[in-house]
């Protein structure tokens, strides 16, 4: 700029020039004189600006305690946590077989009315449903004909005892009649265990009705049958079907499987977290109470039962569930699972390292050795911190973005 502005002076000055030339000469050195402090700032260095995220190192971000909040970023100290070892099974809720009562018909017929509903609420004895059969009249007949025979061969046989014992009756007669009274006697008490069968609902020998009551108290939980079906009997010879379902389910079982190589592991009373799929997110707190004492020869898995206290009947038998049976338990260093992060093969936490001299607060990426292989809620910590250091619990995915 220098050597321009002497170049245009020397030319100027010459004797050669004109007047008109000098008073171009006056106003280009005004320009330039105007000029002067924008070239001077163009070789001024910029002023200092504040430090930023980006003016922090590798591997860590700068964060206002502003921002921190905004992000809801969480810091925990590290500390002992109480580590359950669990085991993750599959099972299905089922009643639990000592307040249920499945109920089927002694006796062939034909339903002729139901006088409980569904959801009703029971008494041990209440009638459930009259069935109408010949199984009634038939078995009232068989013990009424049983009777008279017995009668009839008690009298014979006391009658040729009398003339076995005067020598009027040969010995062989008295035998057959003894013979045939206790056949008498056999028949009799047959056709009076069979009559006892039907001990459990009333008889009604003249409508040859049968009323199938409840075995037990309990809800009306399911009902198979409807006026006017035909029902076998059990001890009919065929197939007999459940007709009702009576029993309580403010507390349930769950039948789960677990594998040969962690039954060791399973104790009586463990405590078992079960969840459904009918109800995500929500987790139901039982007891294993029994272990098998057998294995399943093709699965080579062993039966386990959890107990469940299901006061608002939300379980219901047949669901399927997921079962997580805690086994151990330990005090350890643990990180919760959101705190750690997979950043291509290596596994870090974020760890606050302290404050900058603009207090904004350091956060440092730091590789971390957990133990994955457990399905609860903490993670042990194996190796890479130590007990105090105050760990990103949460918001640690956004400080990965931020390096």
């Amino acid at each position: 700029m220098r050597s321009i502005v002497r170049h245009t002076l020397i030319s100027l000055t010459s004797p050669a020039r004109s007047g008109a030339k000098r008073r171009t000469l006056g106003a280009i050195c005004l320009a330039l004189a105007a000029s002067a402090p924008f070239a001077a700032g163009c070789h001024k260095p910029p002023p200092p600006q504040a430090a930023t995220s980006a003016d922090a190192p590798a591997g860590q971000a700068w964060l206002t305690p502003e921002q921190v909040n905004e992000a809801h970023i969480i810091v925990t100290p590290l500390d002992e946590q109480d580590v359950v070892d669990t085991i993750l099974s599959s099972g299905r809720v089922t009643f639990d077989d000592q307040r249920v009562a499945h109920v089927f018909s002694p006796v062939t017929g034909r339903v002729a009315r139901i006088e409980a509903n569904l959801g009703e609420r029971l008494h041990k004895g209440q009638p459930l449903a009259v069935i109408t059969s010949p199984d009634i009249g038939q078995a009232s007949s068989d013990l009424g004909k049983a009777d008279a025979d017995l009668i009839a061969a008690e009298h014979d046989f006391k009658r040729k005892k009398d003339l076995f014992d005067s020598h009027a009756a040969s010995q062989a007669d008295y035998e057959t009649s003894e013979d045939n009274y206790r056949k008498a006697k056999a028949e009799k008490e047959r056709a009076y265990q069979k009559a006892f069968l039907l001990r459990t609902g009333t008889v009604d020998s003249v409508s040859q009705g049968y009323t199938l009551t409840s075995p037990i108290d309990g809800e009306l939980i399911a009902r198979a049958v409807n006026p006017g079906i035909e029902v076998q009997g059990q001890y009919g010879g065929g197939t007999a079907v459940e007709l009702f379902t009576v029993g309580e389910l403010d507390k349930v079982w769950v039948v789960a499987d677990v594998y040969e190589m962690d039954i060791a592991r399973v104790k009586i009373g463990a405590k078992a977290n079960v969840n459904v799929v009918a109800y995500p997110g929500k987790t139901f707190v039982g007891t294993v109470d029994w272990v098998s004492g057998a294995l399943d020869p093709t699965s080579r898995t062993a039966k386990i039962r959890c107990s469940l206290d299901n006061p608002d009947r939300l379980l219901k038998p047949e669901m399927y569930a997921t079962v997580t049976i805690s086994v151990d338990e330990t005090k350890a260093l643990a990180l919760p699972k959101g705190a750690v992060l997979r950043l291509g093969e290596q596994t870090v936490v974020f760890v606050e390292t302290g404050t900058t001299p603009e207090g904004k607060l350091k956060f440092e990426r730091a590789p971390v050795q957990v133990d994955e292989g457990e399905g609860g809620e903490w993670l042990l910590v194996e190796h890479g911190l130590d007990k105090g250091m105050k760990v990103v619990t949460q918001g640690a995915i956004l400080l990965a973005g931020m390096i």
